[in-house]
């Protein structure tokens, strides 16, 4: 069976940028993902077309299909007020925009009562090298396509 929309796919993967390992399945834990419905990043869905189980894949995949291109206009000066405690560089947070939505972004420095923080995804502008190997593919269930997900058997919808 190949991999096309509204395939549930199950993989293992390796997450490399600049060489370094950055991501990586565990053994016996692939990514389950629903093909076609944005459930991964655009570049590897569309890599990921076509193939079928067993199949072994290396995807390079740019920016803009990837995490997008660095906005140095996302990295802003906030309050130190508007952290409730110890403010960690490095470490991320999240801000809730006025839709509601949640936003992560991470602090880059602390210069007195200012916190430069960045709401750049933190592997936007990076090029990403996937190696991939297919280990399933079987056709979504009518809850799965309802849901816009694949669901896994440890994985419980309330």
């Amino acid at each position: 069976m190949n991999i096309t929309q509204d395939k549930v796919v199950d993989l293992d993967y390796k997450l490399t940028v600049q060489g370094e390992v950055i991501d990586q399945s565990e053994p016996g834990e692939p990514l389950t993902y629903l093909h076609g419905h944005s459930n991964i990043i655009p570049g590897l869905e569309r890599a990921l077309e076509g193939h079928t189980a067993g199949d072994h894949i290396q995807v390079t995949v740019a920016p803009e299909d990837g995490y997008g291109a660095r906005d140095e206009d996302n990295v802003e000066d906030l309050d130190r007020t508007d952290f409730e405690d110890d403010v960690e560089i490095g470490a991320t947070y999240y801000a809730q925009s006025e839709d509601g939505s949640v936003i992560p972004f991470t602090v880059v420095a602390v210069n007195g009562d200012t916190v430069q923080v960045d709401f750049n995804p933190p592997l936007a502008g990076e090029t990403l090298n996937f190696e991939v190997t297919v280990l399933g593919v079987r056709d979504a269930t009518a809850e799965e396509l309802d849901h816009g997900h694949a669901h896994t058997p440890d994985m419980h919808d309330h």
